[in-house]
């Protein structure tokens, strides 16, 4: 028997934070390719700690749901999943191209195979680019729009800009935007000079978020000078200083975002036959 689990961080105070997370697990569950499909969170329950022991597979795959590697990824995780032989190192990465190690935990009689984060997989490069797609109606933008891709930023974990420039990077290499700039919150370039990066007149951005919350549905439009109070929303184009800026919302309630889990776990050895191919054609037909 084999198990899937994604690990995200939730929220005590944002009920929707674990929304996106239960609805790409029962995406992958819906394909059938897992005896089980199980999710676990720092802030909510079930917890991290607790959800290896509810499973009766004895191969485990897990994935976090998060954008970067980091101090969740390289330290809570594997702490509270009692993956005590885990190094870092063994992920060989440079901040970017995490894959996965397997190992045993210490309390319960599994084999855990633990993958790096769905926000690093090359499979998000696609996921970014469906979210400009959702969000214009059109699923041949590019020509004409520029991209921002949006992270939070700060300075106390360079893994996290590094894994908005590796994506913005992919994409400005594919040529599909005329314009791809990767933006932040906290440290330059800045989000809020958004329109002053583009010379285009439309620009999609992209926050990479796993959940919509406080950054993405406040911080961010507000920001950027879409709305001076986000509780009285905005358009969708918002014209700035010129620049028709298309506002995404979070990268991680795209619904394709399933298929980057299925990619991490079929990555580390998990048997899952044509999902993948599935989830993709689903997840289309349904924003179709």
């Amino acid at each position: 028997m084999q198990a899937l689990v994604v690990v995200a961080h939730g929220s005590h105070l944002n009920p929707d934070s674990s929304t996106p997370t239960y609805r790409h697990a029962d995406t992958v569950r819906e394909t059938g390719v897992f005896d089980e499909v199980a999710t676990a969170f720092w802030k909510e329950e079930p917890s991290f700690r607790e959800v290896l022991r509810t499973l009766n597979s004895e191969e485990v795959y897990v994935v976090p749901l998060f954008i970067s590697e980091g101090y969740f990824t390289e330290q809570v995780i594997p702490r509270e999943l009692r993956l005590a032989e885990f190094d870092v190192d063994q992920w060989d990465s440079d901040g970017t191209s995490a894959s996965s190690t397997t190992l045993r935990a210490t309390d319960v009689d599994k084999t855990v195979h633990y993958c790096g984060p769905a926000g690093t997989h090359d499979a998000m490069t696609d996921v970014i680019v469906r979210r400009a797609e959702s969000v214009t109606g059109d699923d041949e933008v590019g020509e004409g729009f520029g991209l921002a891709v949006v992270g939070h930023g700060t300075e106390r974990n360079e893994n996290s800009a590094k894994a908005i420039r590796y994506h913005a990077d992919r994409i400005r290499e594919s040529g599909r935007f005329d314009e791809v700039h990767d933006l932040y919150m906290d440290e330059e370039p800045e989000v809020d000079d958004v329109s002053d990066h583009f010379d285009t007149d439309d620009v999609v951005v992209v926050p990479l978020f796993i959940a919509d919350g406080y950054h993405t549905q406040e911080d961010i439009p507000e920001d950027m000078g879409l709305t001076d109070d986000y509780r009285t929303g905005w358009d969708t184009p918002t014209e700035v200083d010129g620049v028709n800026i298309w506002y995404a919302g979070a990268v991680g309630t795209e619904p394709l975002m399933a298929d980057v889990l299925l990619e991490r776990a079929r990555d580390a050895g998990a048997a899952v036959g044509t999902a993948v191919e599935e989830v993709r054609e689903q997840t289309r037909a349904g924003a179709d």
